[in-house]
């Protein structure tokens, strides 16, 4: 169903950054099994389903019938991630339902791509509440097909994403159906309940593992977009036995800004958190695991926000409730969490109006990776909660003729230092070859820097810059600004943080680094006492 859905579609944003998912449900919408994509969307995705079947009678349902919500106050995360939902049949018997989500290049809104000057959730695009549709009907020319069709500033890459995502379900109610005709009905059913109970079995042994305890951690953002006060969220978890709840009391209310997250996502980024923490890799995530979490959330703070709040920029208030909780359970279990790596979402948007409609350009921008107890963090990837892919500049220069990738490389000596270094951060620069274009961005630490563990050095800040000329306009981590024809817009991402003491990092990673440019002889004796020492003696 991944795969399907990734090489069926039409927008940069899903065919080449992947920033879509996929999952299979039971027959009464708990989730069964998912694609390795992107764990936010992925999360709660069962969820979210159960907004749709609270109002619709499941028995009800037909082969021809599908469900699909958006509205992040209804059960959905941000407009921008639509859900489709399928219901799957064999033998007239309802087993399942096929479910996907894409984040979509443009939904409407206040600007082109994304409007990170929203001050409401309806600023924010296209509302679409737990619906349920026809396809013969409905879709094909239908009135739903037109309806988007005609909201959106870039039809053929956002219907042509929706139909990847019908096709991505079809695929899975076709193999499922496969499944059904070889084994029976009743015992594909079977192995779905036994499935989510054999994942809360192995999930509960890894919380009974850990030890029982209360813990704290805590986060910040830079700022809410408007202000300069930094935005705090606090994380209380409580293991007892083979249960973990997570209380995020203290964090601080909702703002006026984009940067709010639904509960759902909240959920999801604490599901995330604790998941990869305290077990093992080849533990399915499915509804099974759920069973043993619980997850608390104040109503009107900023990881839960009243409607009609925007919350376009829900993963980097969620980047921080994942962060506040991996820092409580580094007191658990500190061999198994990692330091904060340069946990945000910085999307950026270009956009421009040309003679034959909208252009428009999104990116998610990663960063370097938090290291670890055994490892270095990752150079220049997507953070945990995303986990997007890169996009090839090729791929850039096949789709958009207003601007061009000038610069796409790894910093050097970007990353916090410690027995294991962060990854490596990078920049991405575009030189923009027509008037009247724009940019649009929303970030985050591009002044607070990710938190090392345990002796390790912090790791470093991002930024967006325009150069005009000889002038240098520096924007802030959420905002957006007209650009002129030979601008060169620089996005800078910063590296993670380090893990333990920079004098116990061994010298032959040192020399590595050096030998690759990701580390300065300088650098090098100023953190590293042992490289200093053995560079006297040369």
């Amino acid at each position: 169903m991944g795969e399907k859905l990734i090489r069926s579609a039409f927008s940069t944003i899903l065919r080449e950054a992947r920033d879509g998912s996929a999952a299979l449900l039971d027959r009464d919408g708990n989730t069964i099994a998912q694609a390795e994509l992107i764990p936010m969307q992925l999360g709660t995705i069962g969820s979210v389903f159960q907004s749709c079947a609270r109002l619709y009678d499941l028995d009800a349902l037909t082969e021809d019938d599908f469900f699909i919500i958006n509205d992040p106050y209804s059960g959905g995360q941000h407009l921008q991630d639509i859900f489709f939902f399928s219901p799957i049949f064999h033998d007239g018997v309802r087993v399942g339902f096929a479910a996907s989500v894409a984040h979509h290049l443009d939904i409407g809104g206040g600007s082109p791509g994304l409007s990170p000057n929203a001050r409401d959730v309806h600023s924010e695009g296209i509302i679409i509440p737990p619906t349920k549709f026809s396809y013969s009907r409905d879709w094909n020319g239908g009135i739903l097909e037109r309806i988007l069709r005609a909201n959106v500033r870039a039809p053929l890459q956002t219907m042509g994403d929706c139909d990847a995502q019908i096709a991505a379900n079809k695929v899975g109610a076709r193999r499922i159906t496969e499944l059904c005709t070889k084994y029976g009905t009743d015992k594909v059913m079977e192995v779905m309940r036994e499935f989510q109970d054999y994942s809360e079995r192995r999930f509960r042994a890894g919380i009974a593992a850990a030890p029982d305890g209360i813990y704290y951690g805590e986060d910040f953002t830079d700022d809410d977009g408007i202000g300069d006060q930094p935005v705090r969220v606090c994380s209380k978890v409580t293991i007892k036995g083979d249960r973990i709840d997570v209380d995020y009391e203290g964090t601080d209310p909702q703002v006026r800004t984009l940067l709010n997250a639904p509960l759902a996502a909240t959920i999801s980024a604490t599901l995330s958190c604790v998941k990869s923490v305290l077990t093992s890799p080849d533990i399915p995530f499915n509804a099974g695991v759920s069973r043993a979490v619980e997850v608390k959330v104040p109503k009107g703070s900023i990881l839960n926000p009243h409607y009609p709040a925007p919350v376009r920029a829900r993963m980097n208030i969620c980047y921080r409730a994942f962060n506040a909780t991996m820092k409580a359970l580094s007191q658990a279990v500190p061999e198994k969490v990692i330091a904060c790596g340069f946990d945000t979402t910085t999307s950026g948007c270009l956009s421009w109006l040309g003679d034959t409609g909208f252009s428009v350009y999104l990116e998610i921008y990663g960063g370097g990776y938090g290291a670890s107890a055994t490892a270095n963090g990752c150079d220049a990837i997507d953070m945990p909660l995303a986990n997007c892919a890169n996009t090839p500049v090729e791929a850039i220069d096949q789709d958009y003729s207003f601007f061009r990738v000038e610069e796409y490389a790894l910093t050097p000596d970007s990353y916090g230092h410690g027995a294991h270094r962060g990854g490596t951060g990078f920049v991405k620069a575009f030189r923009i070859l027509k008037d009247d274009a724009q940019v649009a961005l929303y970030s985050d630490r591009f002044r607070s820097t990710p938190d090392p563990l345990f002796g390790g050095t912090s790791g470093t800040t991002g930024s967006c810059e325009i150069h005009r000329g000889n002038e240098v306009i520096k924007l802030k981590s959420k905002g957006m600004c007209d650009l002129m024809k030979g601008d060169l817009v620089v996005f800078r991402l910063g590296g993670g943080g380090g893990y333990g003491k920079p004098e116990d990092r061994a010298m032959a990673e040192i020399d590595a680094d050096i030998a690759n440019g990701l580390l300065t002889t300088e650098t090098a004796r100023r953190f590293y006492p042992q490289f200093a020492a053995q560079a006297g003696d040369r």
